[in-house]
């Protein structure tokens, strides 16, 4: 999406060859050490006791590297897995029934997805690499059979379902008779949060979708973005340089967002 993987050292581990349009990607076969990831607070594991350690490490994540351009999974694929976003930057979307893509979600490190296959056993929507990004995939079969034993991680998984339909829930708001300027701020207003709870900068980052993807996620054209990024400069609301955003009035975006942008917290 719109910021650097954090730099951290990993095991070795395989890397998909891929090219923009390629296959989906397969379970990765080398093993995560969940008890000792640097993203566990972000994790299914999030709130687990160290005591749990035999259950968190026997939910046998597959790390996996995704190249930039390359489906994690289609839509109308058999569904098996869960993915956690170790680094990187994803989009989820969907064909209309004219054939035309739309972007429903973008994701980032340590957000979970995959769940939209679990209500009818397929994937609704195809998610794909913004940028070269690593996950961890983990059965769901597996996690329901640990999830049955241990109350934590049942309530950590249903936490995760949970935030999947505030997120949907918000997108309707979002797109339910907003002005372009009120969309578009609020878009970035929850970036911003996101990336803050991350402990990264909330005033600047670097995108890492397109333009036409934020108008699509929006239900705005092109041209609508592309003129919206011009009036915040004009207004020094934003400094854009490409895709490279420096929020310059946090106060006077919040005001034309006028509704609160959602923000993913720290799970306790």
């Amino acid at each position: 999406m719109f910021v650097t993987p954090l730099e951290v050292l990993v095991e070795p581990i395989s890397t998909l060859s891929a090219r923009p349009g390629a296959g989906p990607a397969k379970a990765g076969v080398v093993k995560a050490h969940c008890a000792h990831c640097h993203l566990r607070a972000w994790c299914l594991p999030s709130g687990m006791e160290n005591s749990d350690a035999d259950c968190i490490n026997s939910l046998m994540f597959g790390r996996r590297r995704i190249k930039a351009g390359q489906k994690l999974y289609l839509e109308g694929e058999p569904f098996q897995y869960l993915y956690e976003v170790r680094s990187g930057n994803l989009k989820s979307s969907l064909k209309t029934s004219d054939g035309f893509e739309r972007v429903s979600a973008f994701h980032m490190a340590g957000e979970l997805i995959g769940l939209d296959g679990v209500a009818e056993g397929q994937h609704a929507s195809s998610t794909t690499a913004l940028e070269d990004t690593e996950v961890c995939a983990v059965s769901y079969a597996l996690l329901t059979e640990l999830a049955g034993n241990n109350a934590q991680l049942q309530r950590t998984l249903m936490q995760h379902m949970s935030r999947e339909l505030v997120r949907e829930l918000r997108l309707l708001l979002l797109l339910g008779g907003m002005t372009a300027e009120k969309r578009l701020a609020a878009f970035l207003l929850n970036l911003s949060q996101r990336l803050s709870a991350r402990g990264y900068s909330p005033s600047e980052f670097r995108m890492r979708m397109t333009r036409a993807d934020i108008g699509s996620y929006l239900g705005l054209t092109l041209e609508t973005v592309s003129r919206t990024f011009s009036a915040f400069q004009k207004l020094h609301l934003l400094e854009v340089k490409t895709r490279h955003i420096r929020i310059t009035d946090l106060g006077g975006l919040t005001r034309i967002g006028d509704v609160r942008a959602p923000a993913t917290t720290n799970p306790s």
